[in-house]
């Protein structure tokens, strides 16, 4: 039986849960800051890909897992909050900060258009009308070419960083810092009352409004919010990028956050970081790798980080359906378990010995009980 030895009182967590994720995201920002220092540029900037798409799982994972509404056009709010970005910094000087807010508001904007209407939808209604948007968006690039630049698209040059720090590093930051402040923000809104309304409308509507929640309030509420960490997410991955254009928000892209919310742990907060993960490392590096290493084809080399990222997700609805994040907190509770201990065998004996025995009266005699426990008539 593994034991595992109980906190000191001085590495115990606040009870408060703003002062807890507080601390999560001082202890995360301190991690990443080292973290930067060791690595390459190359390897700084998938850093802070990976924390852009966490940003847009962590999003999803508020409006699907702990609101219960599907959206399957996440991208194209993440493709509003670059094309803001990219708009401002070529027809605007304003500070960077400025600009990301105004991503993150334009796409909570359009957001709050179409959650108005959807309300009134559920299930594959929903999820419908949400992939019309991601369907509609390459659309509207084409027929306003001029203010969106058509197939060439917008550029949007690298934040200037101080003298000296790498450039490359400096978007890292950025891009982790903006990562761990929306965690914290969704950590707190899902620890409020907001983020019981969320869970009480998932699990029962009709139950939730007859405890005095407002339902459609709620569903515009979580979706705003996701709408608008993908505006941010969007900003962010316009600054790495460099262009903006349709090309760089395809369908796939919607699919893989999804995909990557699925993963890391629906309704998960850190489990948006091993979504991310996946989406980054999986599609791209690590299904190239296999792909060298069993000389594939052609055609099959193009196809198989689609089909290794569908093979991960079928395994994973299996092995664990509540994701990384689920299957690490069922292993955690577990260890628990095993750690407790249990009262050994000869204690047993003697309880169950007792329990037997007949009452004795004051007198040392065995007191007389009636049959069936029933009073004597």
């Amino acid at each position: 039986m593994i034991k595992i030895p109980p906190l000191p009182s001085w590495v115990r967590l606040p009870r408060q849960p703003l002062l807890r994720h507080l601390l999560f995201a001082v202890v995360g920002g301190v991690f990443f800051y080292f973290l930067t220092q060791s690595l390459s540029d190359f390897n700084n900037f998938e850093l802070g890909e990976l924390a852009v798409y966490a940003i847009a799982i962590a999003g999803l994972s508020v409006l699907t897992g702990t609101n219960g509404q599907i959206c399957l056009g996440q991208g194209a709010f993440v493709a509003v909050g670059a094309y803001t970005l990219a708009e401002l910094e070529v027809h605007q000087s304003i500070n960077l900060a400025l600009q990301l807010l105004a991503a993150a508001a334009m796409a909570g904007a359009v957001g709050l258009v179409i959650a108005v209407p959807a309300t009134r939808l559920r299930g594959p209604y929903l999820a419908g009308m949400t992939l019309l948007l991601a369907l509609a968006l390459p659309f509207l690039s084409d027929k306003y070419g001029n203010f969106f630049g058509g197939d060439q698209g917008l550029t949007v040059p690298p934040p200037s960083a101080p003298a000296s720090i790498d450039p490359v590093k400096w978007l890292t930051w950025i891009q982790l810092f903006c990562a761990l402040v929306v965690m914290l923000l969704l950590a707190n809104l899902l620890s409020s009352r907001f983020g019981r309304s969320f869970r009480a409308v998932r699990d029962d509507e009709v139950a939730a409004a007859l405890a005095g929640v407002h339902v459609a309030r709620n569903k515009v509420i979580a979706f705003v919010v996701s709408s608008a960490c993908a505006g941010l997410a969007g900003g962010l991955l316009a600054l790495s990028s460099g262009v903006v254009n349709t090309g760089e928000f395809p369908l796939s892209l919607s699919i893989f956050i999804l995909a990557g919310m699925v993963l890391g742990g629906t309704g998960s907060i850190f489990g948006a970081w091993w979504g991310s993960i996946l989406v980054i490392y999986l599609p791209n590096q690590w299904s190239q790798s296999l792909g060298n290493t069993f000389h594939f084809n052609h055609l099959v080399s193009a196809n198989f980080a689609v089909i290794a990222f569908g093979a991960v997700l079928i395994v994973m609805m299996l092995v664990a359906p509540s994701g990384i994040q689920g299957g690490l907190r069922w292993l955690g509770r577990r260890l628990v378990t095993l750690s407790t201990p249990t009262e050994p065998a000869g204690n047993i004996s003697v309880s169950l010995q007792r329990a037997t025995e007949p009452e004795r009266s004051h007198d040392g005699s065995e007191a007389e009980h009636p049959p069936n426990g029933s009073g004597a008539g």
